[in-house]
């Protein structure tokens, strides 16, 4: 049986943040000696919490977080 989407792309932004997190930690430690490397490890922070929201939010329904479609909030 075969995975979903959701299950699929969960697997690959796990995998990514598990490939990126090591690259992260060195960056971080070239951008000490190195002030310009701080642009490149940004970019490989900002992916990282992008796969990571990818993991924990993505099987959130659009239903979930909307605002409701009548006025029931309203008071």
């Amino acid at each position: 049986m075969g995975q979903t989407s959701e299950e699929r792309a969960k697997t690959l932004a796990q995998t990514l943040v598990d490939v990126l997190a090591s690259y992260e930690e060195e960056l971080m430690v070239l951008e000490r000696e190195t002030p310009v490397m701080s642009q490149l490890r940004r970019a490989v922070g900002i992916a990282i919490a992008e796969a990571c929201y990818l993991i924990t939010d993505q099987g959130m329904a659009q239903a979930e977080w909307a605002p409701p479609a009548d006025d029931s909030t309203r008071r």
